[in-house]
């Protein structure tokens, strides 16, 4: 654990094992409600620090990290394949992503200011001055997924260490050891004990103790809709912004480049063996190229190499356990009892689940309605445009969606009427870069990521008027 600027041992461990092939990787301290407590004032004495400190100095600290983890990227890379089965070329993006996120930090850093507000507009006020600023507002709680051990805490503790606040981050149990390595690479950066602090656990003790903390002043979490709800029920006063699941769908409209969209639907749909919140889980299909879609498509899927992640022309690997491979193989099967038809993929061996294509669903199965997680997508076919903005609505999540059309016309129709957080034009919703707006709508969570609108989050304005 760091913790004040020091590495803690525990009473207790756990292991952390290759979800690929099972060998053993390292042992990692359980954090004890005491440890958790240390955490707590650490980050609130370092506040003290991290709030007085100015810009330029945050900037060099977070310019710093991305330059020593640009350095390791091939180590780093390596680390993130072998605890969480990534293949190891979208690991490698990974580390460069969380390069560009921290350099943004460091450069939105020296971007916070406030406005002034023209106060003769008001026949009360013509003789004062206002401005406002916005400011941090404390310890900042991060709980993080497995599926990005980097670039998801990047964008909860870059944003954080940025705008002046200090962190605690409970990683997941899966990939602590990324968050470790970051932890010795931020302290070597410069950062100051006790700015970021980092605990293990699971989210029904280290998570929740974190979340009923009245010390902390918001909790930045990603993860699932159930924790989600759960977090935000239990945090009282706080600030949440939480990241949640989807199932993302993508129209496919007759005037697309089909053979520019089908590589780009393998990257949605199958990379990271299909677990990222912005997997690509719907793919709309216009009936009059869906034949010509599917043939193709399913050409590409079948040529996918699945297998040992650290092999550079693995597309994917493992799921990271097998209870979450078993659990998509029974979706699978109950959409087939239900009438849905395979048209590839769909076995299991352990927690590898090959790339899987189904068609002929409805949308009441667990593999349309539900967020599968998974290597798994549909194919579903439709006749003219307003009738597929419908289908793709038709969900409880809203996190992106994709349109591949050279209509400008239904481009722009499809940005109005989708209930996304995000409208991805001939591209599928699994698209991201790091200083954009991201986040959803519904159960697919609250508050926006991206740096410079997480520092939004991260701070509070505050008015001062001068009475002249």
């Amino acid at each position: 654990m760091l913790i004040n600027g020091e590495w803690r041992a525990g009473k207790e461990y756990f292991d952390v094992k290759n979800p690929y092939d099972g060998s053993f990787l390292d042992r990692v301290p359980l954090s004890s409600k005491k440890d958790v407590e240390d955490a707590i004032l650490s980050a609130k004495n370092a506040f003290s620090v991290m709030s007085e400190m100015p810009a330029y100095k945050k900037s060099v600290m977070l310019s710093n990290t991305a330059k020593i983890i640009e350095s390791t990227k091939r180590e780093i890379s390596e680390l993130i394949t072998k605890e969480s089965g990534k293949a190891i070329k979208y690991s490698l993006a990974e580390v460069e992503r969380s390069v560009q996120t921290f350099q943004f930090a460091a450069e939105e850093s020296k971007q916070i200011h406030g406005e002034t507000i023209p106060m003769d507009a008001s026949p009360n006020s013509e003789k004062r001055f206002a401005f406002y600023q916005p400011f941090p507002i404390g310890v900042i709680g991060a709980i993080t997924p497995f599926n990005f051990p980097l670039n998801l805490v990047a964008h909860k503790v870059a944003p954080a260490i940025a705008s002046g606040n200090s962190v605690i981050l409970k990683p997941a149990s899966y990939t602590p050891l990324t968050a470790i390595k970051l932890g010795e690479i931020m302290t070597e950066a410069g950062l100051p004990n006790g700015a970021l602090n980092i605990v293990f656990g699971s989210g029904s003790t280290v998570g929740e103790w974190l979340v009923e903390s009245l010390d902390l002043a918001m909790i930045s979490f990603t993860g699932s809709p159930s924790v989600g709800k759960r977090i935000k029920e239990k945090a009282g006063m706080k600030r949440v912004a939480l990241e949640l699941g989807s199932n993302s769908a993508t129209i496919i409209e007759p005037d697309a480049d089909i053979d520019m969209a089908i590589p780009r639907c393998i990257m949605g749909a199958f990379s990271n063996s299909g677990q990222v919140c912005i997997s690509l889980q719907r793919i709309y299909v216009h009936e009059k190229v869906f034949d010509e879609f599917k043939e193709k498509f399913l050409g590409a899927v079948k040529k996918l190499k699945v297998g040992n992640p650290l092999e550079p022309d693995t597309e994917y690997g493992p799921m990271i356990e097998e209870k979450e491979a078993v659990r998509a193989e029974e979706w699978i099967k109950e959409a087939v009892e239900g009438g849905a038809k395979i048209l590839c993929g769909g076995e299991r061996k352990r927690n590898i689940i090959t790339p899987t294509v189904i068609t002929d669903v409805n949308k009441d199965m667990k593999v349309v309605c539900n967020e599968v997680f998974a290597p798994l997508v549909t194919l579903i076919k439709y006749r003219d445009f307003e009738e597929a903005l419908d289908m793709v609505n038709d969900s409880k999540y809203g996190l992106q969606a994709g349109i591949f059309t050279k209509d400008i016309n239904k481009a722009f129709r499809g940005f109005k009427k989708l209930d996304v957080g995000g409208v991805i034009i001939n591209d599928v919703p699994a698209f991201r870069v790091d200083h954009t707006p991201y986040g959803g709508v519904k159960e697919s969570g609250i508050g926006r990521e991206g740096i410079k609108f997480a520092i939004k989050e991260m701070t509070e304005l505050k008015l001062m008027v001068v009475n002249l």
